[in-house]
């Protein structure tokens, strides 16, 4: 059986992205594997084994282009009011917290914050399916 280990997005400024997501999430650098043109960067904390990759070209002026195709990455938490206010107390400007409901019945309650290169994150409170 297959198991999800990581994922990878683009970034154009490493230290800029790692306190963020430091900040976010709680993620700290578990590997940094540096080649000519590259850097590989492995951001984890000790909820899940699952990590995110950041891959900065090095050279790299002018912002991705995250095209339609990209969706976005997820982290569920304990207290996801608590943690919204605490976004926004850092100045992540997280944006308003949903009640998402389908027949009358919540299905999630989230919020989405935009990294520094625009990636969206989701942040859903640990229940139901996600947990």
């Amino acid at each position: 059986m297959a198991k999800a280990i990581h994922s990878m997005i683009r970034v154009r400024d490493a230290d800029r992205s790692v306190a963020f997501y430091r900040a976010a999430f709680g993620l700290e650098v578990a590997d940094r594997i540096e080649f000519d043109d590259f850097t590989l960067i492995y951001l984890s904390n000790d909820e899940t084994p699952f990590e995110l990759e950041l891959t900065v070209n090095k050279g790299t002026e002018e912002a991705y282009d995250l095209g339609t195709g990209y969706g976005h990455l997820a982290f569920s938490v304990a207290d996801v009011a608590a943690e919204h206010a605490r976004f926004a107390a850092e100045g992540l400007a997280p944006r308003k917290l949903v009640d998402f409901r389908h027949a009358g019945r919540r299905l999630a309650r989230f919020f989405f914050v935009k990294d520094p290169d625009g990636y969206e994150i989701e942040v859903l409170q640990r229940a139901g399916r996600f947990k």
